[in-house]
This record gives C-alpha cells, structure tokens and sequence, in this order.
C-alpha cells in the first residue's frame, strides 16, 4: 500500500482553489478513510507570477503539461480547466500516460464523453465526473452505483442556479428579468455574458450527461431540445400563481415506450411539487425508478466547496482504487442503443398567453382554432386589458407539441390575434387531467 498518493491539478481559479482549502481542512478525515495520504505535487497555471498566497511551499508550479504528465509519482490528474480546449487534449494525454483523470468539466463529458470512456477503458485508468452535474450533489454516483437495480424511466431537474435564482427573484420580489440578471450578475452568480445560463445551453449539457447514465444509452448534446428564459416576464409569473404553479427551467429526460425524450426548457409546475420548492442558486434532482419510486437530491449545484467536495470524492474513490490496485469499476455503462423521441411527439399540457380583440365571439374563434388541429381546452381565464387589446390565457389537455405548433400556426392567421405572447409547457406528470 502506498502511504502517500500524489496529484496533478490542472488550473487554479475558484474550484482549484477550493480543492486545495478542502484538502487542508478534512486531510485528517480523509486520510484514514484512503489509506493513505493525498499530496497535491503540481499545479497548472497559465500565469506563474501570479501571486497565491494560499499555494504552499510544498506544491510545485507550472506552466509545462509534461512537467505533471511525465511524472511518474503523479497517479491522478483533476482537470480544472473548463471548456472544451484544451482541457479535452490534456485529459487524453493524461491518461495515454497512465494517469487517472478527475474532472468537473460538463462540457467535455456532454460532448467527448464516449472517447474519454474509450480512453480510459485503453490505458486501465479510471475517468471520474462527479461535479461536472450539479456541484455538490451527489447525483453521478448514485445514478451510476446507488440506484443501478431500478430501471430509471425519468430523471427532472433543476440543475442550473443562474436561471433558479433569476425565477426566483422575479416570482418573490416581482422584479424584472432585465434587473434580475443584472443583480445576478453582481453577485457572481451569473457570468458578464450569461447566454449559456439564460439560454438554456448548461443545463442541456448536463441533462445529456444525466440521460446517458439514467437511460444506458449515449445522449449527446445533439439530442436534447434547448430553450431558455429570455421569454420569460413578470405577466407570466403572475398567470401561474394565479393558476397554482410555478415557473421553473427543468431539465427533463423521459424512456418510455416511444423512446428517450431529452428537453431543456421553462415548464409550470404546480406549487405542490418538491421541485416548486426549490429556491434561489439551489439544485434538485428528482429521480423516478421502478424500485425505489420517486427521490430527490438537493443542495448547492454549484460554488467553490461545494463543486471542490464532489471532486476530491472522486480523487479519494481513485485513490483507493490505487491502495487496493484495482481500476476502472465502472467504465461506460451506456451499453444500450435506444431510439430518441422527436420533440414534436412529446406530450404535454400547454400554457398559451394571447393578445385578442376585445370583442364578442373572438374566444369561440379562439377554441374554434385549436379545436381544428385537436387540442382541447382544460381552463380560459381573461384578467385584463392592455391598450385596445384583451389579454387571455389558455391551459390545454395533453397534447401532442406538433398539434400546438399547427394550433400557434392558425391562431396566428386569425385577425382577432395581435399576439401570441409566450407558449410555455406544463409538466405531464404535474397536468391534472379531468
């Protein structure tokens, strides 16, 4: 058994960071459940002037890949990097030299992830992700370990804080998406250019990584339909209170008997759901399997401890692997090749916010106009004016998303529209059918 096992970070901003406060802080908890001791040996950096003051005297920097990957007493290499280049090029050289990989990069394993599996599978090492889905939550390993005598038939989430806390914000302090964003910003919870977070485009990476490992088939970025936020306004928030729910930006795989069904997207939940609950850069991930039923997992998905936490669990599983010599447990576990259903084959029930003439006999045209492409009407509410126009919500059945989009086609037509404000959908597992 080996008393001492070194590691190779590579990129020292806020997770790197907080690797190297967590280690310090639980070395003495960690080490006797590893068996040995975890030696941080080399740091990549871009800047080797750069003053750190939390670096120790004992902790080499570089800027040279080779000095940690030629090192023969370095046995795992956490990339910290982020984005997909360089950071996918140095994890595949790490493990041609034999070195086991841990990474918190969602963009790589969403997109790389089955040549990164392949790699590793090559060279005998192990590729842990832990903290590239929802920070601090445990949700990887339990999908992959924990939950592996169910078959997992849905997986919804909330997996980016950004977008929670701007939903939040707007719902409880009826601020604007425009101040919300900003104020997001300023806290550092969204970036100076927040699209990958408002478009919908992080959560799509993750909910890819989450379906390939619930489902045993690979799901790429490719196969998830993305939309984000920016339609998202205060009268829309208000309408699902009114209604009995609340917006949120899921993440939501579905397999079923038409295939997986892999979206990104602002759904109405009702307020009684345990994901309603979920509040400011929170996550939750609600797992339905056909042994364990309905769990959740909850807490900060994202953060510097946090996200350090998930990843110095994988270097402590990798390192215990190399006390006891075995390698590679679980390799890719997406043996299946399942058909993908198309997003205009998915069903739900639908939130339809419309401008119309104020006038006699426009909601029966309205009605009328869904009626013809088959969707049928749960509840219309009319609450108000703006302008010359009346402002009317509309809930519907179940409904497949091609019927609604041939709906919106015909509505838009009727001379009694001036507008079709936002079409949002309403969760099939929340919708309460008559």
């Amino acid at each position: 058994m080996s008393n001492v096992i070194k590691i190779g970070i590579l990129g020292c901003g806020t997770v790197g960071t907080g690797v190297l406060k967590v280690l310090a802080k639980n070395m003495s908890e960690i080490t006797p459940r590893v068996g040995a001791r975890i030696v941080v040996s080399h740091i990549l950096v871009r800047n080797l002037e750069k003053k750190r003051d939390f670096i120790t005297d004992d902790i080499k920097l570089t800027n040279n890949l080779n000095d940690i990957i030629n090192d023969p007493e370095i046995k795992i290499v956490v990339e910290l990097l982020g984005g997909i280049h360089p950071a996918r090029e140095y994890m595949l050289k790490a493990m041609k030299a034999g070195k086991n990989v841990v990474t918190a990069n969602k963009d790589v394993v969403a997109q790389f992830g089955k040549d990164m599996f392949d790699t590793a599978e090559k060279y005998d090492v192990d590729f842990m992700f832990e903290a590239s889905v929802g920070g601090g939550i445990p949700i990887i390993t339990p999908l992959k370990q924990c939950l592996t005598a169910n078959k997992i038939s849905e997986v919804i989430g909330i997996v980016n804080g950004t977008t929670n806390y701007m939903l939040t914000k707007m719902s409880e302090e009826n601020a604007s998406y425009e101040d919300v964003l900003k104020d997001a910003q300023k806290k550092g919870y969204a970036e100076a250019d927040p699209t990958a977070d408002v478009g919908g485009l992080d959560a799509a990476r993750k909910t890819a990584i989450l379906a390939s490992i619930a489902f045993n088939s690979r799901v790429s970025l490719d196969h998830v339909s993305v939309e984000g936020i920016t339609n998202i306004t205060l009268e829309d928030i208000a309408y699902a209170r009114e209604l009995g729910y609340t917006i949120k930006l899921l993440s939501i795989c579905h397999d079923d008997e038409k295939g997986i069904d892999v979206r990104v997207h602002p759904s109405l939940l009702p307020q009684s759901h345990p994901l309603a609950f979920v509040r400011n850069e929170f996550n939750a991930i609600f797992v339905r399997g056909n042994a364990i039923g309905e769990t959740m997992f909850y807490g900060k998905g994202a953060g510097q401890l946090p996200t350090a936490s998930a990843v110095i669990a994988d270097v402590i599983d990798v390192a215990r692997d190399i006390v006891k010599n075995r390698f590679g447990r679980i390799r890719c576990t997406c043996y299946e090749h399942k058909k993908f259903c198309p997003i205009e084959k998915t069903v739900s029930s639908y939130y339809v916010r419309l401008l119309v003439d104020d006038q006699p006999g426009v909601l029966g045209a309205i009605a009328m106009a869904f009626g013809q492409t088959g969707v049928s009407l749960r509840s219309v509410i009319q609450k108000r004016k703006v302008n010359q126009n009346a402002e009317i919500v509309a809930i519907t059945h179940i409904v497949e998303e091609e019927k609604i989009h041939k709906a919106e086609a015909i509505l838009n037509k009727l001379p009694a529209v001036d507008k079709i404000c936002n079409v949002i959908r309403v969760e099939k597992e929340a919708a309460q059918e008559e």
